[in-house]
């Protein structure tokens, strides 16, 4: 199974965010910056399937209905939930892995049931309008905290969107690749981004996808998108929505976490925290953070997949218990080795 590779570089000093790229090496364009990357996610410019049909779908009650008729059929797969959780087409075993682990005809989704279909090969999904060879901005949604890499790719000449989209239409190397870009704006808002300038590949023409591939070098779970395009002297314009929703609208999904301790002893304690989806639409994710006092470490945790930083803890759905319907709830636990107890009832909660 062949997995990206990871760039080793990374500059001391960041990268001038809008520099123009001149050439695309044989292997791809690698931009470097110091910062970290930080989000859940999903590409804004070009627009992927989820995050265009979202906007198609948006109404001004919140609700989702697609007017856009492959975001209609993608909503008769996969009911409205995935719209509601656009930026969450991931998966936590992908380790940056693509041909040979993403299955042909899933790409889109990557792998993942629950975006099953936005996989449909159609030729009126949302359209972003490009030209070859241009140089352009690329933005991609932030929406959580990790670091990681992009990759995007690019379909060969003659791709046909009626048609399963498979590995075999996928240029072998990425264009381009992005290490560990930095976060603008404030992480779980639609306006956080990582933005970059890239130039488009050269001689292409009529419909492609733009395919990204977003690597967390914090742990295993890797992001995967179909953006489609066509190269017709277009500056990014965007057509195929109908009516769409304000992109700058808040998401409706929320959650709540609450945390109380379960078991305690001299230089340690248990505590349990329940997750509840406080929201009014289904969500397929969820993340809790907190920060543990000055010689406090996690011991053991259970139930959810954990990211340590320091003090800082970052506790992600396991699979199986990320998809709550509107006042559902599940729980987590975990050990702590060291004196003191937990610092607050109440933690962070985002819906991802």
């Amino acid at each position: 199974m062949r997995r990206l590779p990871r760039p080793t570089s990374r500059g001391a000093l960041f990268l001038v965010l809008l520099a123009l790229l001149t050439t695309v090496p044989a292997l791809g364009l690698i931009l470097t910056a110091g910062g970290r990357a930080e989000a859940h996610g999903t590409p804004m410019k070009p627009g992927s399937r989820t995050f265009l049909c979202w906007q198609d779908g948006l109404t001004d009650t919140g609700e989702i209905k697609p007017v856009n008729p492959a975001c209609k059929a993608a909503q008769q797969v996969s009911g409205t939930t995935p719209f509601y959780n656009w930026f969450s087409v991931l998966r936590s075993d992908g380790a940056g892995r693509t041909r040979g682990f993403v299955p042909d005809g899933s790409l889109c989704s990557g792998g993942n049931p629950n975006f099953t279909g936005f996989d449909l090969p159609r030729n009126d999904w949302p359209l972003t309008h490009l030209t070859s060879g241009a140089t352009v901005d690329f933005s991609y949604n932030a929406w959580a905290a990790h670091p990681g890499w992009f990759y995007v790719y690019i379909t060969k000449d003659g791709f046909d969107p009626t048609r399963t989209l498979t590995w075999n239409d996928m240029e072998d190397q990425p264009f381009l690749t992005v290490d560990h870009p930095p976060l603008n704006g404030t992480p779980g808002t639609v306006e956080a981004n990582y933005s970059w300038t890239g130039k488009l590949p050269a001689g292409k023409s009529g419909r492609h996808i733009v395919y990204m591939v977003w690597q967390r070098s914090d742990s295993a779970e890797t992001f995967y998108s179909c953006s489609d395009v066509v190269f017709d002297g277009g500056n990014g314009e965007v057509t195929g929505i109908h009516d769409p929703g304000n992109p700058t609208d808040p998401v409706p999904g929320t959650c709540t976490a609450t945390r109380r301790t379960t078991n305690s002893w001299n230089g340690g304690y248990q505590s349990e925290v329940t997750v509840t989806n406080s929201g009014n639409v289904p969500m397929l994710g969820w993340m809790v953070d907190w920060t543990l006092p000055s010689g406090q470490s996690v011991a053991s945790l259970w139930n959810g997949n954990a990211t340590y930083s320091g003090q800082d803890v970052m506790v992600h759905n396991a699979d199986w218990n990320g998809s709550l319907s509107p006042g559902q709830s599940t729980t987590f636990g975990y050990v702590v080795s060291g004196s003191g107890g937990d610092s607050a009832a109440a933690l962070p909660c985002q819906v991802g």
